[in-house]
């Protein structure tokens, strides 16, 4: 039996071939998933440790407000420390956002990992932060030092002049030297300026204070010793901690990062098995219904059916050992590929050897094997079943009436079951909670729909049965035949390609849903011609913010600056606005009060905030601002309710009532409505005003929308990459069961070509079987794909203003549509060789 195995793997090699790439693709991408985040999660955690290994003691600055803005660690505590016996040296670091302009004016690097720092030279005149490769630190005001990577990408050599941009106006510098550095941000593909340290001092923080203490032992000190007699000269709420701690909790951020990413890869991996379950099982069936005789024949000379039943199982395995090996390997390209393709992007991965873990090398057989064996279970039980006389004859038991009426019961138990629990999900109050009854009963319906399918092909086929007939004719009459004459095996091929197609429109309702909604709201809500803010998503400077309100061709102009204050006795973000250009940028609509009261000093809340707390025009509000640790409480007018929406904070003041308790304003954003609304024009008069700052980001109102919206329309891309090897699967389903179909049915097409059916309409026969079982599967998926995501969509509906369903009907004909040239391709091989069937050998196959 085992030798009878072995050689039955062999024996339909191009069929297996098909079953070895589903499997494959698959273990690749959990193979390929594991090595990489485990080379990545390795090579950060030594970059970590590397960075942190002379560190004794790291000291932070305290933080206060929205935008965590630092208080400072003053010079004098730093002179305290270095002066303690414990160490060896101490250095004040400072830090903030800096953009570098290229030879173009473009900012080089991307914008939030743009860091800007202080030259910190020790005794010796060296920074032990960073190696020079040409030149020296600044030694003056007028004078900078960048990062290798940003000088080559800038084309910068020592010596030439610099545009810099931090969150305030451009200033030119001298490049005094080039260095590297193992910094993340960095290695993350944006740039690191080094400024004299009064110049980041009073850029970033204020004169003679740090952002960071950094310090190293000396002698024989240990890193708790140096600690404890660090932190008595230490500010309150100055956070301290040992390098060997601060390295450890890196180390630990970075493989939570990992998992989540992890953890998305291999999502999509298990629906590629899942998928890939019905090629496997559909292949073993096809195997066992071509081996019929031979297993009959086993049977009648004295094999059991349990040798029968482990023989299969048998091929099963080593196909799966088979699969795991090469795709193995093939997951080991991807991680290399990977890697390489986050280079390409400008994101740089610190050097380190690949790591192939025992889990990552054992989970990816154990993947192969099981998957496969698993699948293989049910065909390998019907084979055992082959009753010995069966090798009499051609033909095999058909399924009996009792097994289908099971099948259709517990299909239509688990179907109403999942519908029941996705329909509860999307009516629950709470969204959390909600999703996972989504979740729960949408697997419950998958699996229902599965094992009804077979069932649903009959009716379903059956209405576009007159269409073929009337579009192909002959051709079209037996491939609707055709494709109904086995329904399970039709079921378990349009199950793969519905699968993904259910995913697929899900994610898809639901994008382009919240996508309008949040499109509606930046339509609805917003007057304003241009939102100017920093590339690096950080503050803008007060002066940049008054730049931009004197810049020609200005109507309407508002900030968007958030502060904090105690209300009620929780702490809450409070929005600060421009009274004057509020109406002229923002179309916000008033439920009670007037926007006017903005100017008299009075408030303006949300409406679902106004409804929780019982609030109304004309009630008196206090607030509790905070600054320096005093505390001052300031009692406003409730002067409006306004409607739900997502550009404002559930309070909103005139920005003036902000300023007093804040040494340097949060300022996110600014909004501009301009005379002769978007024009190219307009938009360079702001540029000019910013003084051409690459730093600033200028967006019209569709980069608005795209700011917005956009990061929805690249998520669903990156899904539909990732479902697209699911697809691909589904693919190899689809040729496999047309495969079989033509072996069957050689006898048949011999007949029918003697009796003047030509090879070009038997291939087109195919081609029309392969297009009906593809958009049969894909009419389930996009219907319950559908569904789906209307019941997601329900659970967000309260926290997205404006929020309503909408189906991509243009979508989803798309889907249907490659869903049918899916077919067409798959069919190429099969029709092929039906059409160059011999008819006389044909007619005489038994």
């Amino acid at each position: 039996m085992l030798r009878t195995a072995l050689r039955n793997v062999l024996a339909h090699k191009a069929r297996l071939l098909m079953t070895v790439l589903a499997v494959m693709l698959g273990v690749a991408f959990v193979s390929g998933t594991l090595v990489f985040t485990d080379t990545l999660g390795n090579a950060f955690r030594k970059q970590s440790a590397k960075g942190f290994e002379k560190i004794a003691v790291q000291v932070e600055s305290p933080t206060v407000g929205e935008g965590d803005t630092e208080t400072g660690l003053p010079a004098g505590t730093l002179a305290k420390i270095q002066g303690l016996p414990q160490v060896a040296e101490a250095t004040g670091r400072v830090t903030g956002f800096a953009g570098v302009a290229d030879q173009k004016g473009k900012l080089i690097g991307n914008g939030w990992s743009n860091t800007g720092s202080n030259f910190a030279p020790g005794k010796d005149g060296k920074d032990p932060s960073y190696d020079f490769t040409e030149g020296n630190g600044p030694a003056s005001a007028g004078e900078i030092a960048l990062d290798k990577e940003t000088a080559k990408k800038g084309k910068y050599k020592v010596g030439d002049t610099i545009r810099v941009a931090t969150s305030g106006p451009v200033v030119e510098y001298t490049l005094a030297g080039v260095f590297t550095t193992d910094l993340g941000s960095v290695s993350a593909g944006g740039s690191m300026v080094l400024f004299d340290t009064a110049v980041a001092q009073k850029q970033y923080l204020k004169p003679d204070h740090f952002s960071t203490f950094t310090v190293t032992a000396k002698g024989t000190a240990s890193d708790e010793q140096v600690l404890a007699a660090v932190k008595p000269l230490l500010p309150a709420d100055a956070d301290a901690e040992t390098g060997t701690k601060l390295a450890d909790d890196e180390a630990d951020m970075i493989k939570r990062e990992m998992s989540g990413l992890s953890t998305m890869l291999l999502a999509f991996a298990g629906i590629a098995l899942f998928v890939g379950i019905f090629l496997i099982a559909n292949t073993f069936t096809m195997l066992v219904a071509q081996r019929t005789r031979e297993l009959a024949l086993m049977r009648a000379v004295g094999a059991s059916r349990r040798q029968v039943k482990r023989s299969v199982i048998l091929e099963a395995g080593v196909v799966g050992i088979l699969a795991s090996v090469v795709g193995f390997g093939l997951g080991l390209g991807l991680a290399v590929g990977l890697r390489s393709l986050i280079g390409s992007i400008g994101a740089k991965i610190p050097n380190g050897p690949l790591v192939i873990s025992p889990t990552a090398v054992l989970s990816a057989l154990t993947v192969g094997v099981v998957v496969t064996v698993l699948a293989a279970w049910l065909p390998a039980r019907r084979a055992a079943k082959i009753p010995p006389v069966a090798a009499m004859s051609s033909v095999h038991a058909v399924a009996s009436a009792k097994s289908l009426l099971i099948r259709n019961i517990i299909g239509s138990i688990l179907t109403a079951g999942g519908l029941a629990l996705i329909a509860a999900g999307a009516g629950s109050s709470d969204g959390t909670s909600g999703r996972i009854l989504i979740a729960v009963g949408a697997f419950f319906a998958l699996i229902g729909v599965i094992v009804l399918i077979p069932q649903l092909s009959h009716p379903l086929i059956a209405m576009v049965r007159p269409l073929m007939v009337r579009a192909f004719g002959v051709s079209g009459k037996l491939a609707a035949q055709n494709a109904v004459r086995n329904p399970r095996r039709t079921g378990a091929t349009a199950s793969a390609l519905a699968i993904g197609l259910t995913l697929v429109t899900g994610l898809t309702v639901i994008g382009v849903t919240v996508g309008q909604a949040i499109d509606k709201m930046t339509t609805d809500n917003i007057r304003a011609d241009y939102l100017v803010s920093m590339s690096s998503g950080t503050s803008m400077d007060v002066s940049a913010v008054d730049a931009l309100s004197k810049a020609k061709g200005v109507e309407g102009f508002s900030r968007k600056q958030i502060g904090t204050a105690e209300v009620k006795g929780s702490e809450q973000m409070i929005t600060g606005v421009d009274p004057a250009g509020f109406d002229k940028v923002f179309s916000v609509k008033a439920v009670s009060g007037s926007l006017n009261t903005l100017a008299q000093g009075q408030i303006v809340i949300e409406e679902k905030t106004a409804k929780k707390k019982n609030w109304k025009a004309g009630d008196q509000l206090p607030l509790v601002f905070e600054r320096d640790g005093k505390k001052t409480t300031k009692t406003l007018t409730v002067g409006a309710v306004i409607a739900e929406n997502e550009l404002f904070s559930s309070y909103v003041v005139d920005q003036k009532l902000l300023d007093p308790f804040e040494e340097k304003p949060y300022l996110p954003e600014v909004w501009v409505k301009m005379a002769g609304g978007e024009t190219k024009a307009n938009e360079q008069a702001l540029v000019d005003s910013l003084g051409n700052n690459p730093a600033m980001t200028v967006m019209d109102k569709q980069d608005i929308r795209n700011f917005f919206g956009g990061m929805i329309n690249t998520m669903l891309n990156i899904m539909y990459g990732l479902l697209a090897m699911a697809l691909v699967i589904a693919v190899l389903g689809v040729v496999n069961t047309l495969a079989m179909s033509v072996f069957e049915r050689q006898q048949e097409i011999g007949m029918l070509r003697a009796i003047g059916l030509d090879r070009r309409r038997v291939k087109r026969m195919i081609r029309l079987e392969a297009v009906v079982i593809s958009v049969f599967g894909a009419v389930v998926g996009v219907g319950l794909g559908s569904f789906l995501g209307w019941a997601i969509g329900e659970t967000f509906r309260d926290s997205i203003p404006n929020y309503e369903l909408v189906i991509p009907y243009g979508r989803i004909g798309v889907f249907l549509l490659l869903a049918g040239v899916v077919g067409v391709l798959a069919s190429l091989w099969p029709a092929r060789s039906a059409a160059k069937l011999n008819m006389l050998t044909a007619i005489k196959t038994e």
